[in-house]
């Protein structure tokens, strides 16, 4: 029974290890326009994750995002939004309009993502990455995930935390350790 209880925790502890050891880096997602895109692409980058929408009461927070976007990007920091339709109907749109309205409405020019599920049955994988890794639920629209230099989660904000909060700030200019 000993030996039993031993082997069970010992699997336990793997399967725990090598989700710590996960990266953003192990994650390929699809782009707006739909081709297959690598996290990868941002190592050596701060990396904001965001889930966005544009039908939310924080909508307008796509406004500093961009700021804050075109303030830090030659710092190596990058923003990348990921459209999701997980509250309320809040981004009915497709892929294509969603870039529209980006871009119309707020100029983004951070990459945005494909259209993806950030909670529920159908999470993708890199959300579920980030809500297990933090003990976290993706509680609406704009929650946002900062991972460092080398792709790991270092914190998340709340959605209702602005993107120029001290926190998020503090972050990207490396005066805040998170943990």
């Amino acid at each position: 029974m000993k030996a039993y209880i031993f082997l069970i925790t010992m699997f336990m502890g793997l399967g725990i290890n090598a989700q710590n050891n996960t990266s953003l880096y192990d994650f390929t997602v699809k782009d707006i326009a739909g081709e297959d895109f690598s996290l990868k692409n941002f190592e050596g980058k701060k990396v904001l994750v965001v889930n966005t929408a544009s039908k939310c009461g924080l909508t307008p927070q796509y406004e500093d995002l961009e700021k804050l976007y075109r303030t830090y990007k030659d710092s190596n920091f990058i923003i990348v939004g990921f459209p999701a339709n997980n509250f309320l109907n809040q981004e009915p749109g497709s892929n294509e309009e969603i870039a529209e309205f980006c871009q119309i409405n707020y100029g983004v020019t951070f990459p945005m993502m494909g259209k993806i599920s950030v909670k529920g049955n159908d999470i993708h994988p890199l959300y579920k990455w980030l809500t297990e890794s933090t003990d976290s639920k993706v509680s609406w629209n704009f929650q946002k995930y900062m991972i460092d230099e080398k792709g790991h989660i270092t914190g998340y904000a709340a959605p209702t935390d602005k993107p120029f909060s001290k926190n998020i700030i503090d972050w990207i200019e490396g005066t805040l350790n998170h943990k």
